[in-house]
């Protein structure tokens, strides 16, 4: 009897196919899948799909697949966001949803957190930066509200089966040098289009040695470059992460990899070369080396967000701060991107060592990042731990934002001024 053949295929392509149900698809097909969960916050979440599903006179199609986070308005500071916290509030007791995380942290990181997203999910987002799940050897990928309502009603979307966008990075980062700089150099160099709504899948030596927050940045930021989502393969660490988190199913990480010889377009990187990177406004693709900014004086330093204030950035930023103090005139803002991370943190005294130092602390939540909160001075300049830098993206329409690291931020709150942190950490 002969066996089935098939093709090398992709990561993507192996995840989309389980999805909906065949052994294999082809690039650029178009196939409609089974989610195995959907992610909304307050902002994109009930008090959009609620009047919807009530129009609709719909019920939810499986309550047990849906994760609300209450992150973007909290902590409430106006009469709205009492009102977009009230109606994300009473439609999870409606729905008797089981999974719900208020005023607990970001989506992004409370997700992966309490273990919801594993290899071999396919997964939707109501968030842009949704690709984080990717780093877990899941299909994630975020959505709008109309696109979630069919979502919420069928457990279904359709996908076209994109090519992959294969960023291999060779060596070791040095100390001081983070995911965070990978991506902004890949933004720099490929611009905020440059996976043109694709797969990118990160694989290498520097990214098998990343943390899982660290691959969690790397994923997360696939979307400012326009890629759907963003994959790495996953591996012991996942495993031990998962296993922490609270998971207990068989995973096989073995099955969730591209084939050797599947066909994806390669670009290479050296990590141990790479500096320090700096996005200047108003683009996250406006990167170059850090001691490129040496002049740049700063007023304030956000520590923050998804990509920026885990507990392996906070641990990065006291690293540079512990026994300092920020500059003058410095304000250094730093808001933990989950309680969990910030109590961990706080154990380990390295909450202690950011306040010594200077920190205001803020609470976990999105905040500045959305433009939510009101810490952003106009006219202000600020380095910030945050995906983006657009105009007007932190609440303050004339600040002026660069993005870097968490040791870039520290190291410029240090000095009053864009720093290459390996000057302080040396």
């Amino acid at each position: 009897m002969s066996q089935l053949v098939t093709a090398p295929r992709t990561l993507a392509q192996k995840l989309i196919a389980k999805a909906c149900g065949r052994t294999e698809v082809a690039v650029g097909e178009i196939v409609t899948c089974d989610v195995d969960l959907a992610m909304f916050h307050d902002s994109s979440g009930p008090r959009r799909l609620k009047p919807m599903l009530e129009e609709l006179g719909a019920p939810l199609w499986d309550a047990s697949k849906i994760v609300l986070v209450i992150d973007h308005y909290v902590p409430e500071a106006d009469d709205e966001s009492r009102r977009i916290v009230r109606i994300a509030r009473e439609w999870a007791v409606e729905q008797r949803l089981p999974n719900v995380y208020d005023s607990v942290g970001i989506c992004h990181v409370v997700l992966p957190e309490h273990g919801h997203v594993r290899p071999g999910m396919f997964c939707v987002g109501g968030d842009s930066h949704s690709p984080t799940g990717g780093a877990f050897g899941a299909y994630m990928f975020g959505i709008g509200s109309t696109e979630m309502l069919g979502v919420a009603v069928s457990g279904q979307i359709w996908v076209k089966v994109p090519e992959t966008l294969r960023m291999h990075w060779r060596g070791r980062l040095a100390r001081g040098v983070t995911a965070k700089d990978m991506m902004l150099h890949m933004i720099g160099r490929f611009g905020m289009n440059g996976g043109r709504y694709q797969a990118v899948e990160f694989c290498g030596e520097a990214v098998t040695a990343l943390s899982m927050q660290e691959r969690m940045t790397l994923s997360n930021m696939s979307a400012e470059m326009g890629a759907q989502t963003g994959l790495i393969a996953p591996d012991a660490v996942t495993l031990d992460y998962l296993r922490k988190a609270g998971v207990t199913d068989e995973i096989d990480i073995a099955h969730w990899r591209s084939d050797p010889d599947a066909c994806a377009e390669t670009h290479d990187f050296d990590a141990g070369t790479l500096a320090p990177q700096v996005a200047a406004p108003h683009s996250p693709a406006n990167t170059r080396a850090a001691d490129a900014f040496g002049d740049v004086a700063v007023q304030v330093a956000y520590i923050g967000a998804c990509t920026g204030a885990k507990l392996d950035d906070l641990r990065a930023a006291a690293s540079v701060l512990a026994h300092r103090r920020v500059a003058d005139g410095v304000q250094l803002v730093v808001a933990p991107a989950s309680v969990r991370d910030r109590e961990t943190a706080r154990r380990e005294g390295v909450m202690s060592i950011l306040e010594d130092a200077g920190a205001q602390v803020l609470a976990t939540s999105c905040g500045a990042c959305s433009g939510y909160g009101g810490q952003i001075p106009e006219g202000s300049t600020v380095i910030s731990s945050t995906a983006r830098n657009f105009k007007g993206r932190m609440g303050a329409e004339t600040a002026q934002v660069y993005l870097g690291s968490p040791y870039t931020v520290a190291a410029s709150a240090l000095r009053g001024r864009i720093t290459d942190p390996r000057e302080v950490l040396a």
